[in-house]
């Protein structure tokens, strides 16, 4: 949509002239949106623009991409553009340039927004977070990296710790938090269709400080590893990044460890879709991937399991069975590939094929062997796979945060979330829906933030105001999801039912919620479209969603006789990462990683709620600053702008959601003081010199009903004429 002036009107039709090709069109007038003047363009924060709108924000945001200008205000949020390629606004003179100052004194950038948090902090005493969300290839991590390197750089305490020996913390402790994204990129990031380099979890990570504001620690929480692209990937998209590091030989020793070759393409498990990918050097960061193993204190035996466990996982994909003449049950069809799983998990060979092609199950109080088909069996083993590589990279976490954590004091934290943006796919399964929901959260989180508490304030002013809930706006589709006999209670309800399959989850979704809940759907047929099966109607649009294999994903079941055996590995830390599960008597968890609570296992959707809910917890617990990223077009060129593209991520992202509220309330405020200083000139008579007048009755006296003619002159647009001259906010 470009910018379009108007020329004149005809029968609710106008015809406007387009600045960038001087073409003169004929539209509908509601398809027309009025334009900001000139002294508007390039404007730094556009909840200033006279006229608020989806033309004037993207017209905004796209001159200022043009100058390279990829940060930019709207309100509250700060969005950011992907420049794709590499720009000189992050070295240590820029660092030193935003130190101190506030968000209005120097340009839009992520270090303002970093340095702002860490300012209230110290002013406020209170713990402050930075919510950066966007779509993948929109550029969250690296917007991550920037504040954690901001806040390492400016608030560090101590001298660099020199070597400490194996197993102990080595480097400063700003050396180390920036140390944990190579290990993290290298198990967590992959190669998607939009992103080189995306993120496959989310990741809220607390910056810990002490009362003088110097770095005391840091710990990290993960959500959502997306452990399905271990043993899948799409045509243009390639697996985690470790397993094609371990293969370039540029450390032969790992090749030897983990016995594997130069060639993906031994692997089917990883080799489904590319293999290496133009912009990411693999050799290079798998340098840098064992630099920061040794960085962040791990002990050399742990460091060796930890390769060797990347490589069993590899190995599980060529195991192969075959079926028994005259019978169902599957056999193993050679014992090769086998050998090295087991050799590399510390597990005897016969042992591990005979759990998986006969385990044991308990039927009441004893226990019988049950036969399994190929399919069953390979089954097995691919979830057996994704589980070791899912365990060993949470343990991962935790064993960073233990080298993170100090026994210097904390007293304040910032907290750094990077989450998957909301998504609409062409197919959109059980991820989608736990990403959409954690964004449906998140947008209800900012419009409480942004506007109840604020209209808490026009409250406390004795301000006349109709109480608008915009975080109602999106209660509908919450509830539909979370509470009882909502779309995960169902679903866990039917986990638990032997003979309970998609059309029964299916069906019992549609006698709940069809016709009952506004925010549920059935969804529209058409022709090329993905088959879906139900419809919700979230804050960003309506997606459709296949609830084909949820059962099994929510359950996500493994061969306990396999499990057994990981126990009693001679590996430590396989055994360490499958502990044994306390039994029904008991009612708690068996353990970390433990799957079973009270007899009956943990589903997935029911740890991913407990997760979710720990965060929304921590952020209504923070001051929060957001930080929207944008994906400007799908070929990853520098400059260009797709217009539909980012109109439909600014939806996405609650930009335009943030502009709507803006429009609503009072965004325009002045401080007491300010305002005094500003504008005594105006009317010098009613403060003396000399005399001392409280800012609060000063700016009384100078809002004078006689003053608001001449004072609407000196303000910046009509809209803040109308609204800022009634009302002057003081920010507590």
């Amino acid at each position: 949509m470009a910018r379009l002036p108007f020329t004149f009107k005809d029968a609710g039709k106008v015809t406007v002239k387009v600045l960038t090709t001087q073409e003169e069109i004929t539209v509908k007038e509601d398809d027309v949106s009025p334009m900001n003047p000139p002294k508007f363009d390039k404007i730094e924060d556009m909840a200033m623009m006279t006229h608020l709108n989806e033309a004037s924000v993207l017209y905004n945001l796209k001159e200022r991409y043009a100058a390279w200008m990829i940060y930019t205000y709207s309100g509250l949020f700060c969005a950011t553009v992907n420049p794709y390629k590499w720009l000189p606004v992050y070295d240590q003179e820029v660092v030193t340039a935003y130190r101190g100052k506030k968000r209005m004194e120097a340009p839009p950038h992520i270090f303002s927004v970093s340095d702002n948090a860490y300012q209230f902090m110290l002013t406020d005493r209170e713990n402050q977070s930075v919510l950066i969300t966007g779509e993948s290839g929109a550029g969250k991590t690296v917007n991550t990296k920037r504040v954690i390197q901001y806040f390492a750089t400016i608030s560090v305490g101590g001298d660099k710790k020199k070597d400490a020996g194996p197993g102990k913390m080595q480097g400063s402790l700003e050396d180390q938090i920036i140390a944990a994204n190579p290990l993290l990129e290298a198990y967590g990031n992959a190669k998607t269709v939009r992103n080189d380099n995306s993120s496959r979890f989310g990741k809220f990570i607390r910056i810990h400080f002490g009362t003088t504001g110097k770095l005391a620690s840091a710990d990290i929480e993960t959500y959502l590893l997306e452990k399905s692209r271990v043993t899948f990937q799409l045509p243009d998209e390639r697996g985690y990044h470790i397993f094609y590091q371990m293969m370039t030989n540029h450390k032969p020793e790992l090749l030897e460890l983990a016995l594997i070759t130069t060639n993906p393409y031994d692997f089917p498990m990883c080799s489904m879709g590319q293999i290496t990918v133009a912009s990411i050097d693999d050799k290079v960061e798998l340098e840098a991937t064992d630099n920061a193993i040794d960085i962040l204190g791990f002990t050399n035996e742990e460091k060796m399991s930890i390769y060797k466990m990347t490589g069993a996982v590899l190995h599980h994909g060529n195991m192969k069975f075959k079926q028994k003449q005259r019978e169902e049950q599957a056999e193993p069809d050679g014992t090769e590939d086998a050998d090295k799983v087991a050799y590399l998990l510390g597990l005897n060979s016969a042992d591990m094929l005979k759990a998986l092609c006969y385990p044991r199950v308990k039927v009441g109080n004893e226990y019988v062997t049950k036969g399994q088909t190929v399919p069953q069996v390979l089954n097995a083993v691919t979830a057996l796979a994704k589980s070791i590589y899912e365990r060993m990279f949470l343990w991962m976490v935790i064993r960073i945060n233990q080298m993170l954590d100090t026994k210097q004091q904390r007293n304040y934290f910032i907290g750094v979330l990077d989450i998957a943006g909301f998504e609409i796919f062409d197919f959109n399964s059980m991820e989608q829906l736990c990403i959409n929901f954690t964004n449906e959260k998140l947008q209800q989180f900012f419009n409480h933030h942004m506007f109840v508490l604020e209209q808490e304030e026009y409250k406390k002013e004795g301000i006349i105001w109709e109480f608008i809930d915009f975080g109602m706006d999106l209660a509908a589709c919450i509830e539909l999801i979370e509470k009882p006999m909502g779309i995960f209670a169902i679903l866990e309800e039917e986990c638990m039912f032997p003979k309970a399959s998609d059309t029964t989850f299916k069906n019992k979704l549609y006698d709940q919620h069809l016709g009952k809940s506004r925010a549920f759907e059935k969804p529209k047929p058409a022709k090329g479209k993905a088959e879906a099966h139900f419809s919700l109607v979230h804050y960003a649009g309506t997606v459709d969603y296949n609830i084909s294999g949820w059962l099994d994903k929510n359950k996500d079941p493994l061969n306990e006789s396999v499990l057994q055996l990981y126990q009693k590995s001679s590996v430590k830390l396989l055994a360490l990462l499958y502990p044994p599960v306390v039994e029904e008597a008991s009612g708690g968890k068996g353990g970390k990683g433990g799957k079973k609570k009270g007899g009956s296992m943990q589903t997935v959707s029911s740890q991913f709620r407990e997760n979710l809910g720990k965060l929304m917890t921590n952020l209504r617990s923070t001051h929060p600053h957001f930080v929207r990223c944008l994906i400007p077009n799908e070929s990853k060129t520098p400059g260009l702008m797709e217009n539909f593209l980012v109109i439909h991520q600014l939806r996405c992202n609650g930009v335009l959601e943030g502009i709507r509220i803006c429009r609503k309330g009072f965004p325009s405020r002045i401080l007491y003081g300010d305002f005094k200083q500003r504008y005594k000139v105006l009317n010098a008579s009613v403060i003396p010199e000399g005399q001392f007048i409280d800012n609060k009755k000063a700016s009384e006296k100078l809002l004078d009903p006689s003053m608001l003619i001449m004072m609407s002159t000196d303000l910046d647009t009509p809209r803040c004429s109308s609204k800022l001259v009634c009302w002057v906010l003081l920010r507590r």
